[in-house]
């Protein structure tokens, strides 16, 4: 037997076993006669503890198949089974929760609200993908997880995102990012989870805006190599930023690179460094030289800047949290600019007889604890945009094609287009016609 059916045997297994395990609600909520509709939560709700178990159970195993199908087993079938396996698990049986991606909302929660308690098999799902990505690279992207696995599946041709978009594009997730962590450590809303554009399609329901938003994004899919996971997932950043210290993680050539371009083609995710053997050492040291000074000095003025637009970001955010709603409601109330009838949070406050000096004292203290939280994350965005600026007006240089730690998802896309790597295998290559590279005869 192949490792390539072996790989889809360990898959069916890890299905079959986790599966009849999963559980359902134990309680469900009660049929209401009166016209009453439960309000949307994006906080998930408990999970019988084995379910929990089992889930994580089964991202080891996966990620642990990711990682050894990435840097030893070097193949692309194998991953787009595993690939497949991720997908019908996660994605459409567990139907996206729990969620790796949505797990950073909640340890920002945990870490801002001792009164938060993070669910363990929620705080496995998020470290363990990070603990990975520290070792052995984005092995979660790689085949495990079902976001990426659904917008993997549909590619069908990939075109070259030009560079300068494409280094502004991935600039968006660190936002989305700092402001997904700033309302969730603030108690205001899980935004991830609220607005994820696969979740309506795993579960197969949602509203009709994120159905589409899904949709759209897969047809993009179609063309643009993830697009979710490059230009929006939070968790994506993380992984790359983890993966940048990693000392195993996928390289295109097993021996030298004779610069022929193939892997340049087949890597849909821009995540190739260029080699360019031209380049003098001098001058790519001066280029490494005027980089960190750009940072050095850039870096001071963004962190201040954005830590005061973090600040008033973190003040704008009490407008999502119940105690901050409640006293703008309240406080509109009183001025009479109240339309469209009297809310339900203020008609159960006046019931209550709470006072309105309470009201307000309560959404002064979400004000505080959001103000030096914003501060913090806006300064830190700063930070990370200084070096992403550094990096665009001076990239990288180097004498060989090399995978970028940072946006390699290890796909194994590149390992199938290296001719060392065919040789290596044992698959006869064709030799371009006389004078010309291997990358130009392949795109004629």
């Amino acid at each position: 037997m192949s490792r390539a059916r072996w790989i889809a045997v360990a898959a069916g297994i890890l299905l079959a076993a986790g599966g009849p395990l999963c559980g359902v609600e134990r309680f469900p909520p009660p049929e209401f006669t009166g016209g009453h509709v439960l309000p949307e939560t994006t906080v998930p709700g408990p999970e019988p503890r084995t379910a929990g178990w089992v889930d994580v159970t089964v991202l080891l195993a996966g990620l642990v198949l990711a990682a050894w199908v990435s840097l030893k087993l070097r193949s692309r079938a194998a991953m787009v089974v595993l690939s497949l396996g991720a997908l019908a698990y996660f994605g459409f049986w567990r139907r996206g929760c729990v969620c790796a991606i949505g797990s950073v909302q909640n340890v920002a929660r945990g870490v801002a609200d001792a009164e938060y308690a993070v669910p363990l098999a929620v705080a496995a799902f998020f470290v363990l993908p990070l603990v990975f990505a520290l070792i052995w690279g984005r092995a979660f992207c790689a085949g495990v997880c079902p976001h990426g696995a659904i917008q993997d599946l549909v590619l069908v041709k990939p075109v070259k995102v030009p560079r300068w978009l494409d280094a502004g594009l991935r600039v968006v997730p660190w936002v989305y990012l700092g402001l997904a962590v700033l309302l969730a450590a603030t108690g205001g809303l899980f935004i991830i989870c609220k607005y994820d554009p696969f979740v309506g399609i795993f579960r197969m329901s949602g509203s009709r805006a994120m159905l589409l938003t899904g949709a759209g994004l897969l047809v993009l899919g179609m063309f643009v190599g993830r697009p979710y996971c490059r230009y929006l997932c939070p968790l994506g950043v993380l992984l790359g930023v983890s993966s940048r210290a990693a000392k195993w993680r996928p390289t295109v050539t097993p021996g030298a690179c004779t610069q022929c371009r193939l892997c340049e083609s087949a890597c849909p995710f821009g995540a190739l460094d260029y080699g360019s053997s031209e380049v003098p050492e001098q001058e790519r040291l001066a280029t490494e030289r005027k980089r960190v000074l750009v940072m050095l000095l850039a870096a001071p003025v963004a962190v201040l800047g954005f830590g005061w637009l973090g600040g008033k970001a973190g003040l704008a955010t009490t407008a999502w949290h119940p105690d901050g709603k409640l006293a703008a409601l309240v406080a509109a109330g009183e001025k009479g600019e109240l339309k469209g009838g009297i809310p339900d949070e203020v008609t159960a406050y006046r019931r209550q007889g709470a006072r309105r000096d309470e009201v307000y004292a309560r959404a002064a203290a979400v004000e505080n604890r959001a103000l030096p939280i914003g501060r913090v994350i806006g300064g830190l965005l700063g930070l990370v945009l200084a070096a992403k600026a550094g990096q665009a007006f001076f990239p990288k240089r180097s004498r060989d094609y090399q995978t970028d730690p940072e946006h390699c998802v290890s796909c194994t896309r590149c390992f199938s287009a290296c001719p060392y790597e065919l040789a290596r295998r044992g698959i006869p290559i064709e030799t371009p016609e006389e004078g010309k590279t291997m990358g130009e005869a392949n795109e004629k």
